[in-house]
């Protein structure tokens, strides 16, 4: 899952919605301190309750992840997408199709529930401008294994860059997904991507209900 599809249900509690997140802010800012559901589970009875709801998102975030990655229709799309998208990419590249196919399904599926309530985006960003970076910073620290300085500037900036906003369009879209290539030091996605983007679009759409619930 990303960011939207993490924290929609979750948006009447700000700080709960922010933790969801959270461990995907850690893997931009520093990838080996990881913010483990095993480190926040500790922190949901913090006497702070904007710090314990931060720490509570978290350990959703892990748990939605859990059944997220092994849901029947997840496989199956990543899989079909990562084949598809071997024919299109330089060969010799599969570790590369794979990884692509994977977060293509995450992001497409934000884009679908931005379709499904056009105001969503602006209540998740909303959301997120209310929060104290101070506190956010805070719970940052009582959760990792190392201190975290800089969860204060990173989240003004993903606010102000709003990247989720553009998953609607697909030339947009791969910009982003070069975004994420070039951070994980992956060969950029060609042109060609664009368009294969628009039939990957209508396949997530379809199965969008499947993607987001969690098995009984």
């Amino acid at each position: 899952m990303n960011y939207l599809s993490h924290a929609y249900l979750h948006l009447n509690n700000p700080y709960f919605a922010a933790g969801t997140g959270f461990p995907d802010w850690m893997s931009v800012l520093d990838r080996k301190n990881r913010a483990r559901k095993q480190y926040a589970q500790p922190v949901t009875e913090h006497s702070d309750e904007r710090i314990a709801a931060l720490a509570r998102g978290c350990v959703q975030h892990h748990v939605d992840d859990f059944w997220f990655h092994q849901c029947p229709r997840f496989v199956s799309l990543s899989t079909e997408f990562a084949v598809e998208l071997r024919e299109l990419l330089e060969s010799g590249l599969g570790h590369q199709a794979g990884f692509a196919g994977h977060i293509v399904v995450e992001l497409l599926l934000d884009s679908v529930l931005c379709e499904r309530d056009p105001e969503l985006l602006e209540r998740y960003y909303g959301n997120l401008a209310s929060l104290n970076v101070e506190v956010l910073e805070a719970a940052a620290n009582a959760i990792c294994a190392k201190p975290v300085t800089k969860l204060s500037l990173l989240v003004p900036r993903f606010i102000q860059e709003r990247f989720l906003a553009d998953y609607h369009d697909d030339q947009l879209l791969r910009m982003r997904l070069n975004g994420v290539m070039r951070r994980v030091r992956l060969p950029m996605l060609p042109d060609s991507v664009v368009a294969w983007l628009a039939t990957a679009r209508e396949r997530v759409r379809e199965h969008a209900d499947e993607l987001l619930t969690p098995p009984a």
